[in-house]
């Protein structure tokens, strides 16, 4: 008897305990009955990444690309070293299965803020806010479902439907009777949608409008898609260069011209574009917004924790010397009679040398890019880079990366054992809207016009000398082209510049995959950085067994937690085992 009441007494306790609203977890009556609430949330998970999952996509960008090595204490310090060789990559690594859920997680946000603004909106906000926050939530959810079409291809589209009838775990990504590549059109078509509604609904808001979604924000993101989708879709064999579809063409140049009409433009000095002082400037279309304790109140502050990993070796309390530039990045910064070395760039490793100017010349952006042994890091004198500041030359060399960080004497926003800074995320810069707009016009053999907006950014990288490094100045020269002569020379010149100016920007891989030109490029670099010295040192031997294959390496496999977590419901990218 007395254990049968001990037994009804355990089984009422646990009932009870079963019953108690789990802490922490947002009820999702309240939920949804909080609209604005939710759109906030929403924003929130703009910032909300790590070194394992970046937002900013750094190891997709600039790792996977010509312009960086990964970096840290070797090939084994995390998982990336398969991007930057791209031969060993396959679908085991942990950062991809973090990146896919974390950016689901965000779209779940966005999801069930619709939910709360269909439920409540118009109740609590009124009809036109209501319709405003609407377009905010389209617009954030775009910027995510972008940026996993950016890397895996196809991917299962999850909307608010979804989210109320709870059929997450039979949406794939694919459909029968489709090819991949139709359904990864019609993927891109979701994303348009709801980039267009965003559109047609935000405000037109200006420079300083920090955080919130706005016109121009959302014409930048359409004319960015209009000009990937207009080459193909990144696979090698379907790339139309020389055949772009000149309508999307179009479309870059009329969505472009929503952000030059809005206020934006070039902020006078290269430098101060990557100070943070500066970070909601005119040259910010739409930034990720950051903040430190000092400003903001609170014990950490809101950080960038993508670029964690990337401050320089033995300056920052904790910079673990990832992302680290490459010979053959510094190498294309090299000027001949003011204007890009074409022919020559890279048929030797050079680099300059504090206070020795020699006959060999530099595009002053190089300065404001690369950190390099004898000068001031980040144009600190106090912090000079010498070559103790690479934690892992024999595999990574001697150059760091400045621009995701500030300058040393501002400080970290957090440190020990991580660091993380108040720097802004730009998801557009208005150089880096122009210069689409300077690629779409050559390619509708508009050269004039592509002309003056080189110009102008090189006018700007001209007059960045004296301000931020004036130790260099007897090193710089660059000029203005007098001309495209012809079309394939305005491309060249373009694209050129695109390296130059958006270097270390996490931009390089997808530009050279929108080209048509990765497998090319990246294969006859892995064979010249191999080779490349500094002080007659070399570095990366690891890149002796690299190489890129086309019907592959365009994107990344899909990883194995998410192919199995519901077997047989998603299809492997072409190329990869599952």
């Amino acid at each position: 008897m007395v254990a049968a009441l001990a037994g009804a007494t355990l089984f009422t306790a646990c009932d009870d305990f079963i019953d108690v609203p789990p802490t922490g977890v947002i009820n999702d009556d309240i939920a949804y009955s909080s609209p604005d609430e939710m759109v906030t949330a929403a924003y929130a998970m703009l910032g909300n990444c790590w070194y394992s999952y970046p937002f900013n996509l750094w190891p997709y960008g600039d790792v996977a690309s010509d312009d960086a090595m990964k970096g840290g204490s070797g090939v084994g310090d995390t998982g990336y070293h398969p991007f930057e060789v791209w031969s060993s990559l396959t679908n085991d690594r942990g950062e991809l299965d973090e990146l896919w859920y974390r950016l689901y997680c965000n779209i779940s946000r966005c999801n069930r803020a619709l939910i709360a603004l269909d439920a409540k909106g118009v109740e609590k906000l009124g009809e036109e806010t209501t319709k405003q926050r609407v377009a905010e939530v389209k617009f954030l959810r775009a910027h995510n479902y972008f940026k996993l079409l950016r890397i895996w291809y196809n991917v299962p589209w999850i909307d608010e439907n979804v989210v109320n009838d709870g059929s997450h775990e039979s949406i794939n990504n694919f459909k029968d009777g489709q090819s991949d590549e139709q359904y990864n059109a019609e993927m891109w078509q979701h994303i348009i949608a709801d980039l267009e509604e965003a559109y047609n609904v935000l405000p037109q808001a200006g420079p300083n409008s920090t955080g919130r979604a706005h016109k121009a924000a959302a014409a930048a993101y359409l004319a960015k898609i209009y000009l990937n989708l207009a080459y193909g879709d990144g696979y090698e064999k379907n790339n139309k260069s020389g055949n772009v579809n000149k309508d999307y063409m179009q479309k870059v140049i009329e969505y472009t011209d929503v952000v030059t009409k809005s206020g934006y433009g070039y902020l006078e000095d290269f430098g101060d574009i990557f100070l943070p002082e500066y970070k909601n400037s005119k040259e910010s279309v739409f930034a990720v917004q950051t903040s430190d304790y000092e400003s903001d109140g609170t014990k950490f502050g809101r950080a960038n924790w993508s670029n964690m990993l990337n401050g320089c070796w033995g300056i920052w309390s904790c910079g673990w010397d990832f992302n680290k530039p490459t010979m053959d990045l510094v190498n294309a910064f090299k000027t001949k009679d003011g204007l890009p070395d074409f022919d020559s760039w890279n048929k030797s490793d050079d680099y300059p040398v504090n206070g020795h100017a020699n006959s060999q010349k530099w595009d002053p952006r190089l300065f404001h890019t690369v950190g390099m042994p004898t000068f001031p890091y980040k144009y600190e004198a106090q912090y000079t880079l010498t070559m103790d500041n690479s934690r892992n030359p024999g595999d990574y060399g001697y150059f760091a990366s400045m621009k995701e960080v500030p300058q040393r004497s501002k400080g970290e926003t957090f440190d020990q054992p991580w660091q993380a800074f108040a720097m802004n995320d730009y998801v557009f810069r208005y150089t880096d809207v122009m210069l689409w707009r300077a690629e779409a016009l050559v390619e509708l053999n508009r050269l004039p016009e592509a002309l003056q907006i080189v110009n102008d950014i090189r006018l700007r990288a001209k007059n960045s000398v004296g301000k931020h490094i004036a130790y260099a100045a007897d090193q710089c020269d660059i000029a203005l082209y007098p001309s495209f002569s012809n079309q394939e020379y305005a491309r060249k010149a373009v694209r050129w510049e695109r390296r130059l100016e958006m270097a270390m920007e996490h931009e390089r891989f997808f530009d050279l995959r929108r080209w048509g030109v990765a497998s090319t490029t990246l294969n006859n670099f892995f064979k010249h950085e191999v080779a490349a010295q500094y002080e007659g040192k070399t570095h990366a031997a690891y890149y002796g067994g690299a190489f890129f294959t086309t019907e592959k390496n365009e994107y990344w496999p899909i990883a194995y937690n998410q192919l199995y977590y519901v077997p047989g419901l998603y299809h492997q990218n072409r190329g990869y085992q599952n």
